[in-house]
Protein backbone atom coordinates (compact mmCIF):
# COMPACT_ATOMS: atom_id res chain seq x y z
CA UNK A 1 0.00 0.00 0.00
CA UNK A 2 1.28 3.38 -0.94
CA UNK A 3 2.37 5.51 1.86
CA UNK A 4 0.89 9.34 1.85
CA UNK A 5 2.20 11.98 3.94
CA UNK A 6 0.96 15.73 3.90
CA UNK A 7 3.49 18.45 4.62
CA UNK A 8 1.11 20.49 6.66
CA UNK A 9 0.64 21.60 10.03
CA UNK A 10 -2.71 22.97 8.99
CA UNK A 11 -6.24 21.35 10.82
CA UNK A 12 -8.12 22.42 7.69
CA UNK A 13 -5.75 20.62 5.04
CA UNK A 14 -6.11 17.52 7.47
CA UNK A 15 -10.06 17.54 7.40
CA UNK A 16 -9.72 17.90 3.63
CA UNK A 17 -7.42 15.45 2.82
CA UNK A 18 -9.64 13.05 4.89
CA UNK A 19 -12.49 13.62 2.17
CA UNK A 20 -10.07 11.97 -0.40
CA UNK A 21 -8.31 9.52 1.95
CA UNK A 22 -9.11 7.10 5.03
CA UNK A 23 -5.31 6.84 5.68
CA UNK A 24 -2.22 9.28 6.13
CA UNK A 25 0.57 10.45 7.72
CA UNK A 26 0.77 14.31 8.91
CA UNK A 27 4.44 15.53 9.02
CA UNK A 28 4.98 19.28 9.76
CA UNK A 29 7.39 21.15 7.12
CA UNK A 30 10.51 23.09 8.48
CA UNK A 31 10.16 25.99 5.67
CA UNK A 32 11.10 29.69 5.74
CA UNK A 33 8.00 30.98 4.40
CA UNK A 34 9.39 34.42 3.66
CA UNK A 35 8.98 36.05 0.66
CA UNK A 36 11.73 36.71 -1.68
CA UNK A 37 12.24 40.58 -3.33
CA UNK A 38 10.03 40.92 -6.07
CA UNK A 39 7.93 37.39 -5.53
CA UNK A 40 4.24 37.46 -6.29
CA UNK A 41 1.77 36.01 -4.35
CA UNK A 42 1.01 33.83 -7.04
CA UNK A 43 4.93 32.46 -7.05
CA UNK A 44 5.38 32.19 -3.69
CA UNK A 45 2.78 30.13 -3.27
CA UNK A 46 3.88 27.48 -5.75
CA UNK A 47 7.61 28.00 -4.28
CA UNK A 48 6.29 27.17 -0.57
CA UNK A 49 4.17 24.34 -1.69
CA UNK A 50 6.96 23.04 -3.50
CA UNK A 51 9.38 23.44 -0.57
CA UNK A 52 7.04 21.99 2.10
CA UNK A 53 6.77 18.63 -0.05
CA UNK A 54 10.61 18.37 -0.34
CA UNK A 55 11.54 19.27 3.35
CA UNK A 56 9.07 16.84 4.49
CA UNK A 57 9.59 14.13 1.47
CA UNK A 58 13.38 14.19 3.20
CA UNK A 59 12.30 12.34 6.34
CA UNK A 60 9.94 9.99 4.09
CA UNK A 61 11.16 7.66 1.51
CA UNK A 62 9.02 5.71 -0.38
CA UNK A 63 6.01 7.58 -0.03
CA UNK A 64 3.82 10.15 -1.91
CA UNK A 65 4.29 13.89 -0.03
CA UNK A 66 1.69 16.77 -0.60
CA UNK A 67 2.70 20.35 -0.10
CA UNK A 68 0.33 22.72 -0.17
CA UNK A 69 0.45 26.84 0.00
CA UNK A 70 -1.98 29.34 -0.13
CA UNK A 71 -1.31 33.37 -0.60
CA UNK A 72 -4.14 35.84 -0.67
CA UNK A 73 -3.66 39.04 -2.76
CA UNK A 74 -5.06 42.21 -2.72
CA UNK A 75 -4.12 44.94 -5.31
CA UNK A 76 -1.03 43.07 -5.76
CA UNK A 77 0.03 42.79 -2.28
CA UNK A 78 -0.02 39.63 0.03
CA UNK A 79 -2.08 39.00 3.56
CA UNK A 80 -0.48 36.57 5.41
CA UNK A 81 -2.64 35.47 8.65
CA UNK A 82 -3.56 38.14 10.87
CA UNK A 83 -2.58 36.66 13.98
CA UNK A 84 -4.30 39.24 16.20
CA UNK A 85 -7.67 40.81 16.57
CA UNK A 86 -6.36 44.35 15.45
CA UNK A 87 -4.49 42.78 12.18
CA UNK A 88 -7.72 40.24 11.21
CA UNK A 89 -9.74 43.65 11.66
CA UNK A 90 -7.26 46.00 9.48
CA UNK A 91 -7.79 43.02 7.18
CA UNK A 92 -11.14 43.15 6.54
CA UNK A 93 -11.19 46.90 6.34
CA UNK A 94 -8.87 46.79 3.57
CA UNK A 95 -10.56 44.16 2.04
CA UNK A 96 -13.90 45.97 2.22
CA UNK A 97 -15.58 47.06 -1.07
CA UNK A 98 -12.59 44.75 -2.97
CA UNK A 99 -11.75 41.48 -4.52
CA UNK A 100 -8.97 39.47 -2.71
CA UNK A 101 -7.45 36.41 -4.87
CA UNK A 102 -6.07 33.29 -3.60
CA UNK A 103 -3.45 31.69 -4.78
CA UNK A 104 -3.76 27.98 -3.37
CA UNK A 105 -0.61 26.25 -4.55
CA UNK A 106 -0.24 22.02 -4.49
CA UNK A 107 3.09 19.87 -4.90
CA UNK A 108 2.41 15.96 -5.21
CA UNK A 109 6.16 14.70 -4.76
CA UNK A 110 6.60 10.93 -4.92
CA UNK A 111 9.51 9.50 -3.84
CA UNK A 112 8.64 5.98 -4.48
CA UNK A 113 11.63 5.83 -7.43
CA UNK A 114 14.72 7.52 -7.50
CA UNK A 115 12.72 9.60 -10.62
CA UNK A 116 10.98 11.59 -7.82
CA UNK A 117 8.01 12.75 -9.64
CA UNK A 118 7.17 16.14 -8.83
CA UNK A 119 3.25 17.55 -10.11
CA UNK A 120 1.98 20.06 -9.70
CA UNK A 121 -0.94 22.69 -9.28
CA UNK A 122 -2.55 26.35 -9.15
CA UNK A 123 -6.09 27.25 -7.97
CA UNK A 124 -7.19 30.79 -8.20
CA UNK A 125 -10.29 31.63 -6.44
CA UNK A 126 -11.63 35.13 -6.36
CA UNK A 127 -13.57 36.19 -3.52
CA UNK A 128 -15.27 39.37 -3.86
CA UNK A 129 -16.40 41.02 -0.68
CA UNK A 130 -19.43 43.24 0.10
CA UNK A 131 -18.64 46.64 1.70
CA UNK A 132 -18.54 45.81 5.61
CA UNK A 133 -18.69 48.78 8.17
CA UNK A 134 -16.55 48.60 11.36
CA UNK A 135 -19.38 46.74 13.54
CA UNK A 136 -19.82 44.42 11.26
CA UNK A 137 -16.11 43.62 10.83
CA UNK A 138 -15.83 43.66 14.43
CA UNK A 139 -18.84 41.13 15.26
CA UNK A 140 -17.63 39.14 12.86
CA UNK A 141 -13.96 39.13 14.28
CA UNK A 142 -15.21 38.55 17.92
CA UNK A 143 -17.48 35.74 16.77
CA UNK A 144 -15.48 33.30 14.35
CA UNK A 145 -11.72 34.80 15.53
CA UNK A 146 -10.59 34.09 12.04
CA UNK A 147 -6.59 34.86 13.26
CA UNK A 148 -4.75 31.87 11.76
CA UNK A 149 -6.51 32.79 8.56
CA UNK A 150 -4.88 34.49 5.11
CA UNK A 151 -7.37 36.77 4.87
CA UNK A 152 -9.19 36.99 8.07
CA UNK A 153 -12.28 34.94 7.08
CA UNK A 154 -13.34 31.21 7.17
CA UNK A 155 -15.44 31.48 4.47
CA UNK A 156 -16.50 27.50 5.64
CA UNK A 157 -18.24 29.55 8.36
CA UNK A 158 -19.72 32.58 9.07
CA UNK A 159 -17.06 34.72 6.80
CA UNK A 160 -19.33 33.64 4.15
CA UNK A 161 -21.59 36.31 4.87
CA UNK A 162 -18.89 38.81 3.77
CA UNK A 163 -19.02 37.96 0.81
CA UNK A 164 -20.87 39.40 -2.86
CA UNK A 165 -19.74 36.23 -4.45
CA UNK A 166 -16.67 34.00 -4.63
CA UNK A 167 -15.26 32.60 -8.39
CA UNK A 168 -13.65 29.46 -8.25
CA UNK A 169 -13.37 26.31 -10.11
CA UNK A 170 -13.01 24.37 -6.55
CA UNK A 171 -14.83 25.24 -3.75
CA UNK A 172 -12.35 23.46 -1.18
CA UNK A 173 -9.36 25.27 -2.73
CA UNK A 174 -10.20 28.15 -0.58
CA UNK A 175 -10.51 26.29 2.77
CA UNK A 176 -6.74 25.47 1.98
CA UNK A 177 -6.71 22.06 -0.35
CA UNK A 178 -8.37 22.01 -4.01
CA UNK A 179 -9.40 18.64 -3.60
CA UNK A 180 -10.56 18.70 -7.39
CA UNK A 181 -6.64 19.22 -8.68
CA UNK A 182 -5.12 16.82 -5.75
CA UNK A 183 -7.25 14.29 -7.21
CA UNK A 184 -6.16 14.82 -10.81
CA UNK A 185 -2.64 14.38 -9.57
CA UNK A 186 -2.81 11.85 -6.79
CA UNK A 187 -4.87 9.26 -9.95
CA UNK A 188 -1.34 10.30 -12.28
CA UNK A 189 0.68 9.25 -9.15
CA UNK A 190 -1.05 5.81 -9.81
CA UNK A 191 -3.32 6.16 -6.47
CA UNK A 192 -6.97 4.87 -7.34
CA UNK A 193 -9.30 7.07 -6.11
CA UNK A 194 -13.30 7.10 -6.82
Amino acid sequence: MTRVVLASTSRYRRELLARLLPDFAVDAPDVDETPIAGESPRDLAIRLASAKAHAVAASHPDAIVIGSDQVAELDGAALGKPGSVEAARAQLAASSGHTVSFHTALCVFDTRSSAMVERSAIDCTQVVFRRLDAATIARYVAAEEPLDCAGSFKAEGLGIALFERIESSDPTALIGLPLIALAHLLREAGLPLP
